[in-house]
């Protein structure tokens, strides 16, 4: 809803139908997406400051006391959550940093997942949450909207999909088309904020300076989509150009995937996990004791997680993703023998897989540190003022008693032309062409009987 009078052809001119069709499906495509970019660009704005957020609220549970001496073993720190809350452990972080407590992630005997935190140095249980169930990660599902099911994670997709075509039909809008270059209205905010002609402004300017941001985040938020992402992530798994299996270790594949065995980054959601080869005699497992201190030895970085085999031919699995992209690490050890059957970087995914990667790192405002969330932040905020100057600039033009949709061109055809070009989205993103479907069947049923929209 970037549209401003200044650039508004007039009826007589050639440009006028196209102009009036453009207008109408991004009004249409604005009703669809508005109040969801309000919603994600609120959560995603909080979400950027997801470590501030857990430290402030779960505070108790994340810090220690400084201490001296020795601290716990990592089989110490498991066991004492495991006294508190008797289970199988399925996850174990140490303390990224003095300071901060270990976390150990516990099937309850309920079949309750929760994560227990433990001062590292004297082994005392802090307490426990939900897995997954901290204040920032409430946040974040509630971006996602995955609290509410299949259904609302699929509106949510639609409305990424659409905010791209709402930005290109805005620009569109907005572009002066060949007239002398005049501030008002393309550059400027012409008027006070009791005339609609301000607000008109205000969106077309706001939509200029935000919508490249609006597009990446809409873009590099999909690989998360219930859909698009899934389909996505089963085909960028696995290959070359995505994300190998077996990287540069050629070891048997088990059909178990990662994400079965602990919550993992989207992009390896899919990968195999190699077997353990059992050996011709009994033997031992190595223990979660060796098995971090390989890892460590290893180098793998700080706030590392390390996840246990569940069966005879299963693998203990460190995983650590940072900020910084390049020391983003899997590794895989044989049970038995402790053998690195996979270690995995960055730098060894396929072109397709660092893209996905490096656009998931900005979207989370990880890449560039402060300056990637300040940035992030700015843009939400952005995208809220244009989806508000929207609804008040429809607010005060549209007529008493009707909805205000832009009037259609004479010629209707125009108006469907305009959708057909919509459509190319629409084969993208399958869940924005199934709107569009129902948006052109609204469009002939209510409009083209003559009714008021």
């Amino acid at each position: 809803m970037m549209a401003t009078t200044s650039a508004t052809p007039t009826p007589a001119q050639p440009s006028a139908r196209f102009y009036r069709a453009v207008w109408r499906w991004h009004f249409y495509a604005g009703l669809l997406v508005l109040p969801f970019l309000v919603w994600l660009s609120v959560t995603g704005g909080l979400f950027v400051f997801k470590n501030e957020i857990d430290g402030f609220f779960h505070r108790a549970l994340k810090t220690v006391p400084a201490a001296n001496g020795a601290a716990q073993t990592p089989g110490e720190i498991v066991a004492a959550a495991l006294a508190a809350n008797p289970g199988e452990w399925f996850k174990y972080t140490p303390a990224a940093q003095a300071g901060a407590s270990a976390e150990v992630g516990v099937v309850t005997r309920s079949g309750a997942r929760v994560s227990v935190y433990v001062d590292p140095h004297d082994g005392r249980v802090l307490g426990s949450i939900a897995d997954g169930g901290s204040v920032a990660w409430t946040i974040r599902r509630l971006h996602s909207l995955k609290y509410f099911g299949t259904i609302a994670r699929g509106a949510i997709e639609m409305a990424a999909g659409w905010a791209v075509l709402l930005i290109a039909t805005g620009i569109y809008l907005w572009w002066p088309r060949g007239r002398r270059l005049q501030p008002g209205g393309v550059l400027t905010v012409r008027g006070k904020p009791r005339q609609r002609v301000f607000w008109r402004d205000l969106h077309a300017v706001t939509g200029i300076l935000v919508g490249a941001a609006l597009v990446f985040l809409a873009l590099t938020g999909m690989p998360w989509s219930v859909l698009w992402g899934a389909q996505v992530n089963r085909w960028a798994n696995g290959t070359n150009f995505g994300y190998p299996s077996g990287v540069r270790v050629d070891v048997p594949m088990s059909t178990q995937r990662l994400n079965e065995e602990e919550p993992t980054a989207w992009s390896l959601a899919q990968a195999r996990l190699p077997q353990s080869m059992p050996q011709a005699s009994p033997a031992p497992d190595i223990g979660i004791d060796a098995a971090a201190a390989i890892v460590e030895r290893l180098g793998i970085g700080s706030g590392y997680t390390l996840a246990p085999p569940r069966g005879p031919t299963d693998v203990y699995t460190a995983s650590v993703y940072p900020d910084d992209l390049a020391r983003q690490r899997v590794i895989h050890l044989d049970r038995y023998s402790g053998r690195p059957l996979v270690d995995m970087r960055y730098a060894d995914y396929g072109p397709l897989g660092r893209w996905l990667e490096w656009g998931i790192n900005v979207h989370l405002g990880q890449e560039f540190g402060v300056p990637n969330k300040i940035v992030l932040v700015l843009a939400c905020l952005g995208i809220v003022l244009l989806c508000m100057s929207a609804a008040v600039m429809w607010w005060k033009r549209r007529p008493a008693g009707s909805l205000g949709v832009p009037p259609a061109p004479a010629d209707r055809r125009t108006l469907y032309g305009v959708a057909a070009l919509l459509a190319v989205g629409g084969v993208a993103f399958p869940l924005v062409g199934a709107s569009l479907l129902v948006m052109l069947v609204v469009d002939l049923a209510v409009v083209g009987r003559g009714l008021t929209p």
